[in-house]
């Protein structure tokens, strides 16, 4: 995950991105939450935003799943 996928502290807190959000993709959260604020969170707007931030999302679920299954992997070669 690239570093420029997430938000400085500051930047986050002056969002008011709830702790829970705040992941390797919190800087595409931020525009997102702009835009579903402008738009009144009508479901047809902000697809663009929508789909980058659940895309990245995704990367990241499976970055995560690749790196404990490999960490599986070392663990039963030390036994």
């Amino acid at each position: 995950m690239a570093a420029s996928t997430t938000a400085s502290q500051t930047e986050l807190k002056a969002a008011k991105v709830p702790l829970a959000w705040r992941d390797q993709c919190s800087s595409l959260l931020i525009p997102l939450n702009v835009c579903r604020r402008d738009k009144l969170y009508l479901p047809w707007e902000c697809e663009n935003e929508r789909h980058a931030y659940e895309k990245c999302q995704y990367d990241d679920y499976i970055r995560r799943m690749k790196e404990l299954s490999k960490r599986k992997l070392a663990a039963q070669e030390e036994e």
